[in-house]
């Protein structure tokens, strides 16, 4: 179901629990599949409960508790932008709202290309910085005005 490297990977995440602990390593095993797969399919979470010896269901909770698993699949880029209160205050709801204008898509739909799925994310602790744009769960972008959006978008457009 994953490959060799992503089972070597999720041991290295196991070995750092003890033992009979083996399941912390729960949400580091979903993200080496999600990596792996792009996105978490009920087999592939049925196959990280088997490899940590845990309820399916035990899975299921953390991966659609936290926004970062994808429980479908998504474009190429994943642009999450937080819409808390502080950061909607600080102008991030214009700036939703000009990402779905400039992609001519809402909060979880993606692109008829398939380079981009629209996210609205929940408090990323970079209220301070809003608005801000977290791109495939790994980079932060912060101070997001629309010139900024709109070069973010035809950066990453042209990696796709």
């Amino acid at each position: 179901m994953l490959s060799a490297e992503s089972l070597k990977r999720i041991d290295r995440e196991i070995a750092k629990y003890p033992a009979d602990q083996k399941q912390s390593a729960v949400m580091g095993a979903l993200v080496i599949a999600q990596d792996e797969k792009g996105w978490l399919a009920t087999e592939t979470m049925d196959f990280v409960a088997q490899y940590l010896g845990m309820a399916p269901v035990a899975v299921y909770e953390v991966a659609t508790f936290y926004n970062m698993y994808n429980l479908e699949p998504t474009g190429k880029f994943k642009l999450t932008i937080c819409t808390c209160l502080p950061c909607g205050l600080q102008g991030s709801l214009d700036a939703a709202d000009h990402l779905k204008e400039r992609l001519g898509i809402g909060f979880n739909e993606t692109t008829a290309d398939g380079r981009f799925t629209l996210k609205e994310g929940e408090c990323m602790g970079a209220c301070s910085m809003a608005p801000v744009v977290l791109v495939n769960n790994r980079r932060m972008c912060d101070y997001m005005s629309n010139d900024k959006l709109d070069a973010l978008v035809d950066e990453l457009g042209k990696k796709a």
